[in-house]
């Protein structure tokens, strides 16, 4: 019998870095399987704008090269419904994926199969060509910007909500509704996040439970960030990396979502809370910035506002959470 391995991607753009992985993949097994993020998948991961080539066409490239065998569309977010109908032998990742973060290791493992997480080819790297391509890499902003800071400030701001207005209402409707669906499902709402996305988690979660605008029945939502006895106890015992996924693992329950705050999108402790709750059948959603590739593609759903600047990104986050908190008071019916 052949031994399948199975890897997935956007593959937008096509680089040696990847051919060597797959190629190295290949070498693993009989059969190599790669499935592809549609043209709607790749756009809620990694923003408007892409992906650059079509899925026919990434496709058509995948199978071009000789390590492939076949290449398999998905529109899910994360690649687990597609692993479980391949059901590969071996499921493999590139090397800035650990074993711990890959969508269906839990089930390949479970089917007596093996999960590697292959170092990358040094040098190559599809953020870094689409950068150079576009001419949107990191600038020095002392070169561009006056020293007018509450000007530069005020126009960064509104800038950076222009490109949310264009390009984010429809995630922002998808991810709210999430919310509002978990709660007449009877399901509760868990949040994490660090520093001031810790913050953040704690105004959710009491928007929730007390109130925001109107009079309505209490919703269970709850910080795990707040509780400084298991924080301290489960870093201590565990490490840092479990501080809210140990919590997850004892809260959530199948229908409950958790929303996951991470302004890099490469959190760890936040990268393994959204992995437990995918354990548990949780929906998650991802809040996070222009380069959270990663928390976004392990979400049903993620908003990354379009900026790389963490006070940008906050403040396009707590917008967020307002309309999410105005669409909840609508769903549910004013007390007196």
């Amino acid at each position: 019998m052949k031994r399948k391995v199975f890897t997935n991607g956007c593959f937008d753009i096509l680089h040696a870095g990847h051919v060597d992985l797959l190629r190295r993949a290949k070498e693993l097994g009989d059969e190599l399987i790669v499935g592809i993020n549609s043209d709607r998948s790749v756009r809620s991961i990694k923003g408007d704008g892409r992906p650059f080539n079509s899925q026919d066409a990434r496709r058509d490239v995948l199978l071009g090269l000789r390590s492939v065998d076949d290449v398999i569309i998905f529109d899910e977010p994360t690649p687990d419904e597609l692993v479980r109908r391949v059901i590969p032998d071996i499921l493999v990742k590139g090397g800035d994926w650990s074993v711990n973060e890959i969508v269906g290791a839990d089930f390949v493992l479970s089917n007596g199969g093996q999960v590697l997480s292959l170092p990358l080819l040094e040098g190559f790297s599809s953020s870094a060509a689409i950068d150079q391509l576009t001419g949107n890499g990191e600038q020095n902003h002392s070169e561009k910007k006056s020293n007018d800071i509450v000007g530069n400030s005020i126009s960064e701001h509104i800038d950076t909500f222009r490109i949310v207005d264009e390009t984010l209402r429809s995630e922002i409707q998808k991810t709210g509704e999430i919310i509002v669906d978990t709660f007449l499902s009877g399901g509760k709402v868990l949040i994490c996040g660090n520093g001031g996305s810790a913050a953040d988690a704690q105004h959710i979660a009491a928007e929730f439970v007390g109130r925001y605008e109107t009079e309505r029945r209490s919703l269970p939502a709850i910080a795990l960030t707040t509780d400084t006895s298991a924080l301290t106890a489960i870093g201590n015992d565990y490490g840092f990396e479990k501080v809210f996924a140990r919590q997850v693992e004892s809260l959530a329950r199948e229908g409950d979502c958790l929303i996951a705050i991470s302004t890099s999108g490469n959190s760890p402790n936040v990268i393994a809370a959204v992995m437990e709750a995918r354990r548990h059948g949780a929906r998650i959603i991802g809040l996070t910035g222009a380069g959270g590739k990663k928390l976004a593609s392990l979400s049903d759903g993620a908003i990354l506002a379009p900026s790389t600047r963490t006070a940008r990104i906050q403040e396009v986050h707590l917008a967020v959470i307002h309309i999410w908190c105005e669409m909840v008071d609508r769903a549910f019916p004013q007390t007196k």
